[in-house]
């Protein structure tokens, strides 16, 4: 008798769960977003089914940024939607950077909490977290499984924070820490979708980031990403691809960090062309995880109901300019990322052009949440992008190096991207200038020509404004 009044009563149970919702919950998406580490849109050739599921059933953003290309500060920006002179966090460790230079109080799940989201975070979060406590949750997450301090790197033999539990894995196959993640982002959407509240889900690969175990293929003294065994010889043989900028034979208009550096030889080439190989080995586990991911979704009927976003931290440089490897430069390769968009209401198969940077995201998440930040964010939501590619706008993202010594907070250089230029004034005097549309890899620096006096003067001004903005005046 229990069970037939039971589910006589389940209908009547679940609308009151409904209306005891939050309004801005009620009939909102669930939100999935789904983050690499150190991928460049160049590394999408790895990626089809993401490319399919997400961009070819949704919307591609070809012009996206980052604000200060590493890892640390953009996660911050992402939670927060504000630069780096806004949310404090300017490098991945102390006393500029770190987990615990973010004010985690006031962030992107606390603001989805309180619109009556559950959230979830499943993979690396902050650089430094787990190195005071251990079993610390950070606040704003109902599910938490945060990969723990510098176990982080390694793809096998690694510890989550489950919910202030610990949880370690070893060194099986079936361990290979992607995969991990991507079992674990499953099973939350399967627990989570048939509760009455919309969810938000935050997918954090570490791939294709170095890590540990090193293999005897690895480049002496080059750190390389960690394939799972079964893609390990995938890209066997595969060419190192050389962009115009690959070993820039004259860097004689460059800063003097990149004017003293040496043309790459063979042998580092050689080492690059492997680094990469295993850099695209690497993310065949993530795409295999995004196709997953999308299957769960729409098995429990919630794929058209999801917005979901796939992206990276950073970008990173392989040769370009004759910097092997790295990040933090305002270089394209090293600010440029993959986006990719689809869910409710937006456009299939689209292409955008329009200037966007990771500080658009979070408040385009609570836009489509109904939700609301604590503060008046620096990024401004892409809906409306998305929807409608003939929307323009005069957008300038800025451009924010880490500080130049543990002593000095200063950023090592501040610049602007605009849909046609990059503008950047380096702190030890130097200035860059590069006509995008002429010169898309950046060989000829044109600060100093007298022909571009009247475009330096003016991205000169503008840079002036936006370096120390917040809220609507960054926008």
């Amino acid at each position: 008798m229990l069970v037939p009044r039971m589910r006589r009563l389940l209908p009547l149970l679940l609308v009151a769960a409904c209306l005891a919702l939050p309004a801005s919950a009620a009939g909102a998406p669930n939100v999935v977003v789904i983050e690499t580490d150190d991928q460049t849109v160049a590394d999408m050739a790895a990626l089809p089914h993401t490319r399919e599921l997400i961009g070819g059933a949704g919307v591609r953003f070809e012009n996206a940024f980052v604000s200060l290309a590493t890892c640390c500060p953009s996660r911050a920006t992402f939670l927060t939607g504000r630069y780096a002179h806004n949310h404090g966090v300017q490098a991945i460790r102390p006393p500029f950077g770190g987990f615990y230079r973010l004010d985690g109080t006031e962030t992107l799940p606390v603001w989805l909490q309180r619109a009556g989201y559950a959230t979830g975070i499943v993979g690396k979060y902050l650089n430094g977290y787990g190195s005071r406590d251990r079993s610390e949750v950070p606040p704003g997450w109902t599910t938490f499984h945060g990969l723990l301090g510098r176990s982080t790197y390694r793809f096998y033999d690694y510890t989550f924070n489950d919910d202030g539990a610990l949880t370690h894995f070893g060194t099986d196959l079936a361990e290979y820490q992607t995969d991990v993640i991507t079992t674990r982002s499953e099973a939350f959407i399967r627990r989570r979708a048939p509760a009455p509240e919309p969810f938000f889900l935050w997918t954090t690969y570490v791939a294709p980031h170095t890590g540990r175990p090193g293999d005897l293929s690895d480049p002496p003294g080059f750190d390389s990403a960690v394939p799972a065994p079964r893609h390990r010889a995938a890209y066997l043989g595969a060419p190192l691809p050389r962009p115009p900028a690959f070993n820039e034979a004259d860097v004689s208009d460059k800063p003097r960090p990149i004017r003293r550096r040496p043309l790459l030889g063979p042998h580092r080439i050689a080492e690059l062309a492997e680094a990469r190989r295993q850099r695209l080995a690497s993310l065949l586990a993530v795409d295999e995880g995004v196709a997953r991911i999308v299957h769960a979704l729409r098995e429990q009927g919630e794929l058209e109901d999801t917005l979901l976003v796939f992206t990276s931290d950073n970008g990173f440089m392989s040769g370009e300019h004759r910097v092997p490897k790295g990040k933090v430069l305002a270089y394209e390769p090293s600010i440029r990322v993959p986006l990719l968009m689809r869910g409710p209401g937006l456009p299939s198969g689209a292409t955008r052009t329009q200037l966007v940077w990771n500080g658009d995201l979070a408040p385009t998440i609570l836009e489509a949440a109904g939700a609301r930040a604590a503060f008046d964010v620096d990024g401004r939501s892409l809906l409306a992008f998305a929807r409608d590619g003939d929307l323009r706008g005069d957008r300038a993202v800025l451009l924010e190096g880490p500080p130049l010594s543990r002593s000095n907070g200063l950023p090592r250089f501040t610049g602007l991207r605009t849909r046609r230029h990059k503008y950047v004034e380096h702190l030890r005097g130097a200035v860059e200038l590069y006509d995008l549309v002429a010169d898309p890899d950046e060989l000829e620096n044109l600060a100093g020509t007298p022909a571009a006096a009247g475009v330096r003067a003016r991205l000169a001004g503008r840079l002036a404004r936006l370096r120390g903005c917040a809220g609507a005046a960054c926008r």
